[in-house]
């Protein structure tokens, strides 16, 4: 039961298991069946069989587990009442600061973009190109942010620093 909640990556971004099945945090147990259900028939990978390549194969498999994963926690009730007191939580982590867009570094490492905004420790802290894209915002090479359709104009996410405990709020603020 302790990896249930899995909001650790490099930056606090991941996505929850209501996000997984596209619902509210607030859904009743029976839109949390539906979705789930809706879910698991689109990412199954028999039904995907042979219409995708091995890489795009991978993909769905790894969808289809996170799927499942989401309704073994959302789909219990003790479980679901957990995930949400451990996803709370996750939400009040203090920061040292907070840091607008336009104060990190862009950095091309060639595959992805990654902005950076140096520690007090003398590391940094990070994020990158398709992170900011999961949480719907499209950065170009010359570091302008654009909404991708159906994302907020505003978001903040919490960035741990590469090597101490220390944390800052990254505000997100795209002008339209």
């Amino acid at each position: 039961m302790a990896e249930f909640l899995k909001l650790t990556s490099k930056s606090s971004i991941q996505k929850t298991h209501y996000d997984t099945l596209s619902i509210s945090e607030d859904a009743t147990h029976d839109e949390v069946r539906t979705s789930y259900r809706a879910a698991i028939l689109n990412s199954h990978p028999d039904k995907l069989h042979g219409k995708s390549e091995p890489c795009a194969h991978h993909v769905s498999q790894e969808t289809f587990l996170k799927v499942q994963e989401a309704w073994e926690v959302l789909g219990d009730t003790k479980s679901r009442s957990l995930y949400d007191t451990m996803l709370q939580a996750s939400r009040q982590d203090e920061v040292a600061s907070e840091v607008r867009l336009e104060e990190m570094e862009l950095e091309d490492s060639g595959e992805v973009l990654e902005l950076l905004h140096r520690c007090r420790c003398g590391d940094f802290f990070s994020i990158d190109s398709d992170e900011l894209r999961e949480m719907g915002f499209a950065l170009d090479c010359d570091g302008n942010l654009e909404i991708i359709p159906s994302g907020s104009p505003l978001a903040s996410v919490i960035l741990p620093c590469s090597s101490c405990s220390l944390k800052i709020r990254l505000m997100i603020v795209v002008n339209s």
